[in-house]
């Protein structure tokens, strides 16, 4: 296993002055960089990061070092005078401007048929280094002075606000306030031409959305509007003021992730931040929220507060994940964002926690290499919320609440690890919150209890639960078992128990969906269950729960999967949008049993449409006024659901709608789903290339996307074979979308064998591309995700265990070949019962 040594342990900066010149149409920099810190050792040598830059001089205190480069990014300068004590390092380098998507690179617009460029930064995880040298480590937190000579007539921002500009030798100087202590791979620039709007929060912070000129102003009120609200939410909640003057969030047109929480220059994708009042979805712009609130609350949780080292990135990202949800539940509360919450960060986590070899939430990191890994959003987002969310539900609210405040008021500037955080929350509480975490953050996997009722009592036992292939598991947890029986224990740890049960109510667990378990009850307790969902006794909350849980089950084969056909039937009333969410992804579950067999899938196609047909009926193709949002978002649903159950009239009805309006003004609730039965149905394969040529004109990403999704739904051929082609064209395709393209065309049964042939013939490019930036990985995970047959599972393992050696890729190879197996075996397992229990419907 390869390590690096924590450069701080011998060298620990307080203080960096950079003045950094960009020649963007150069696409190369020059800098200087002054670090002042202090020695650790009488070594003669300090050792900082640097990459693929070249280093011009070294000074230390003055005088003339040595320099050379050697392995892990590290850049050694050695001087006899170098002592335990304070130094002050001067290093002049220059380096280059890629397309990346990382360190300092450009994004790509066109306005008013003119092409233009922005130049932005991405530092995080351990890609400062790539731009200045430095201690590129989370823990090495310093103050920092920027000065940045750009060309003139352009906006430039940084992390603070601007204390001096001018124009020297006809260019752009500018130089930003100090910032305060904080860790390298937050800071952050943008220069180009943007436009903005501005609002103030309660507080005196000015809050700037910021976009291209290629983007209409009113997409920027949305976000205007959710991001000073959340400020002011948050100012409350942690009891500890937003620290910065000013909270800029920019949409840049080329950005890998989703969003990046540099400290008060927030950058995101243009879809994550910008909200066009004429072509947003209302799911869209709940989702745009809980960007937003996600990377204002890393203010404080990574920014303010950071962890020591990468093990303990959780103490971000899983805190912002669960943070987004509570400021949104507050500021939104028709919303219902908890629904969202157990209908997407729930279902991926159970799912990608099922897999045997899936990390822990807290998992060690030895080398940068290994970083990229750590960014699962099923574990150390989604699953890291979920556990948070059962700790504020096992210690109270309030308590939760108190325990942040105190750890912001200790911790402010610093650094820490997840055992701060438990005392603070053990003070609070008055409860050993170290004891009960410890076991859910560091041990991978999840527990299914199983309950039995004989009339007098009740059984428990607990063990992990896996979806395919694994090796005997041991694992015990604390289970918060939140049951609404009061003779059922607060906290379940043994393997097995036996309870005296006298209540008669319908006895079920974990209500309200907090706790990371899920529950195989008996088969008499299930058909309770089942009567009190007819009955109308259950909240959406634990009716979506309910299917969802045992849509795990047959995953696992601890139920078959023809059993889910039968328990569809009680959700044929359901007229909650989340619950038909759930209806629709176990559709979605049973489609692989189908494949290749025609008359089953017209079965389930059947099935599909008869499920949504009174809620068809109910809620048509156009927004009535006044209806609630909730029939806006589950209107496509319903509609997705009868055009995969190939009712004539609803394929009609889609088609004519798309050639009643240009694709720019159909309803963007709808837009996608109209596009997709188009291009499916319509025979018309010329609508490809007409969409196609919209997609590059458009400045709308959403459009773009909707787009995309429509078109990958073909079923000819060669054009799914000219859409591959496409991935690799940036002039139609963004690199950053790359990957989202690859996962629609083999997630169809069609394009399946076509995207599986492309990832292989393109691995060079796919290689070359993205082997630096977190989304490398995406490629062997989607794969995994779609393919279905033993063929596939050795062509995968064939072609990808050559690869395990590269730290990147290991993990997520490993589980893919573990995913494709498992679902393998339950194809041939369970489809004969699947096509039986259809073709008696």
């Amino acid at each position: 296993m390869k390590t690096v040594s924590r450069l701080i342990q011998q060298f620990v900066p307080g203080h960096y002055q950079l003045s950094l010149t960009l020649d963007r149409e150069g696409r190369v920099f020059k800098g200087t960089i002054t670090m002042n810190g202090d020695s650790t050792g009488d070594t003669g040598k300090i050792i900082v990061h640097a990459k693929d830059l070249i280093v011009e001089s070294a000074t230390v205190d003055g005088k003339q070092a040595e320099f050379s480069a050697g392995e892990n990014d590290e850049l050694s300068m050695t001087h006899p005078d170098i002592k335990t004590g304070n130094h002050i390092v001067v290093i002049a380098f220059n380096g280059k401007i890629t397309d990346a998507m990382h360190g300092v690179y450009p994004c790509y617009y066109e306005h008013d048929g003119v092409k233009k460029e922005l130049i932005a930064t991405q530092f995080e995880s351990h890609h400062a280094r790539e731009v200045f040298p430095c201690i590129d480590e989370p823990e090495a937190k310093a103050t920092f002075d920027v000065t940045l000579t750009t060309e003139k007539n352009v906006t430039v921002l940084g992390n603070m606000p601007i204390s001096a500009q001018n124009v020297q030798d006809n260019m752009l100087v500018t130089t930003f306030d100090t910032t305060p202590r904080m860790s390298t791979y937050l800071l952050a620039w943008v220069t180009g031409e943007l436009h903005k709007k501005t609002a103030t929060t309660k507080s005196g912070v000015e809050v700037n959305i910021w976009a291209t000129p290629a983007q209409p102003a009113s997409s920027l009120d949305f976000a205007l509007d959710i991001g000073t609200r959340t400020i002011d939410f948050f100012d409350e909640y942690f009891d500890t003021k937003y620290p910065l003057p000013k909270s800029d969030h920019v949409a840049l047109p080329d950005f890998s992730s989703g969003a990046m929480e540099n400290w008060g220059l927030i950058t995101y994708r243009e879809t994550t931040l910008l909200a066009d009042p004429a072509t947003t979805s209302i799911g869209s712009k709940h989702y745009i929220a809980t960007v937003i609130a996600h990377e204002l609350s890393h203010q404080w949780f990574g920014n303010l507060v950071t962890m020591e080292w990468w093990n303990n990135l959780w103490l971000n990202e899983s805190f912002a994940t669960l943070m987004e949800y509570v400021a949104i539940d507050a500021l939104e509360p028709d919303w219902n964002v908890w629904l969202d919450f157990s209908t997407s960060e729930s279902i991926m986590a159970l799912r990608r926690d099922a897999i045997d070899g899936v990390q822990s939430v807290q998992v060690d990191v030895h080398h940068p290499d290994e970083i990229s890994t750590l960014f699962d959003g099923a574990i150390v987002y989604a699953k890291g919320a979920r556990l948070l969310r059962m700790l504020q539900q096992y210690i109270g609210h309030e308590a939760f609440q108190t325990g942040l405040k105190d750890y912001f008021a200790e911790h402010a500037y610093k650094n820490t690890t997840g055992n701060d955080l438990w005392r603070a929350l053990s003070k609070a509480s008055g409860k050993d919150i170290t004891e009960f975490m410890d076991t859910w953050i560091t041990q991978s996997g999840y527990p299914v209890v199983s309950v039995t009722h004989d009339g007098t009592n009740v059984h428990l036992t607990q063990q992990q639960f896996f979806v395919g292939p694994h090796q005997p598991s041991e694992k015990l947890w604390p289970i918060p078992l939140n049951s609404a029986c009061s003779q059922m224990p607060e906290i379940f740890t043994e393997r097995e128990a036996t309870i005296e049960r006298t209540h008669t109510t319908t006895l079920r667990l974990n209500v309200g969906d907090t706790a990371h378990f899920i529950t195989h009850y008996d088969v008499n307790l299930l058909r309770q269950i089942i009567d009190d969902i007819q009955a109308g006794n259950l909240s959406p909350l634990d009716r979506l729960q309910l299917l969802n849980e045992h849509t795990l089950l047959a995953r696992g084969g601890v139920i078959t999967s023809a059993e889910l056909i039968p328990l569809l039937d009680a959700y044929r009333s359901e007229q909650t949008e989340y619950v038909w969410d759930i209806i629709a992804m176990t559709i979605g579950e049973l489609k692989k049993f189908v494949d290749n067999d025609d008359e089953s899938e017209k079965n389930l196609r059947t099935l599909s449409a008869n499920l949504a047909r009174e809620q068809y009926t109910r809620l048509g193709w156009k927004t009535v006024d006044g209806e609630p949002e909730s029939d806006t978002k589950m209107r496509p649903t319903i509609i997705g659901m009868m055009l995969y159950g190939e009712d004539p009239d609803v394929i009609k009805t889609a088609i004519d709608r798309y050639h009643e309006l240009p694709v720019e003004q159909l309803d963007p609730e709808l837009r996608s789903l109209i596009i997709s039965a188009t291009v499916r149905h319509s025979g018309d394969d010329s609508i490809i290339d007409k969409l196609i040529t919209i997609h590059k004109a458009t400045s709308s990403a959403e459009l773009q996307q909707d787009i995309a999704s429509g078109v990958t739904s073909t079923k000819n051929p060669d054009r799914i074979a000219m859409l591959l082609d496409l991935i690799k064209d940036e002039s139609v395709i963004r690199p950053q979308d790359a990957a989202r393209w690859f996962v629609w065309i083999i997630r169809g049964r069609e394009g399946r064998p076509f995207a599986w042939q492309w990832l292989q013939n393109n691995w060079a490019w796919i290689e070359k591309t993205f082997s630096g930036d977190k989304s490398y990985d995406d490629f062997p995970r989607y794969a995994a995700n779609s393919l279905v047959t033993r063929q596939h599972l050795d062509e995968y393992r064939a072609f990808f265990t050559p690869m395990q050696e590269v730290a990147a890729l290991s993990r997520v190879i490993t589980m893919g070949i573990s995913e494709i197996e498992g679902r393998v075996e339950l194809i041939e397992h369970d489809k004969d019962a699947v096509r039986q229990a259809l073709a008696k419907l």
